[in-house]
């Protein structure tokens, strides 16, 4: 996790990537029913995540990454990837088991881990190169 974003800001960002990744630019609607949360506290996170220069929005419009939101935000699917694939290939653990699981990890590995098992998944399972 980068210092200044919390777990939840990172799951904003991931999921905005997600949703840009399918569908061009992300609605406030899209963002609260990917994540499970209402729409104000959608609302809130993007002025969180504007105020950081990580998003951009136009009023009441649709919200677009910035290259700094868009870095940070693969930076967290690259880990979350990771380690649901470890999860998954490695241990078995069933795909929606481990999507969960990946999601809460990825906030709480060091950087150091992180990085030991991306190098671990490259060298053992071939999809991850």
């Amino acid at each position: 996790m980068h210092p200044e974003l919390s777990a939840s800001i990172e799951d904003y960002l991931e999921a905005i990537l997600v949703l840009s990744e399918a569908h061009g630019a992300v609605r406030v609607t899209d963002i609260a029913k990917k994540l499970d949360v209402a729409k104000p506290s959608v609302t809130a996170a993007v002025n969180t995540l504007k105020e950081m220069g990580l998003v951009t929005q136009e009023r009441y419009g649709k919200v677009y990454l910035t290259p700094s939101g868009r870095e940070h935000a693969v930076r967290i699917k690259r880990r979350h990837n990771a380690l649901r694939a470890f999860l998954t290939e490695v241990l078995g653990v069933s795909e929606d088991v481990a999507d969960k699981d990946a999601c809460l990890m990825e906030h709480a590995i060091s950087p150091e881990t992180m990085e030991k098992l991306l190098l671990f998944l490259e060298k053992t399972l071939p999809s991850n190169k």
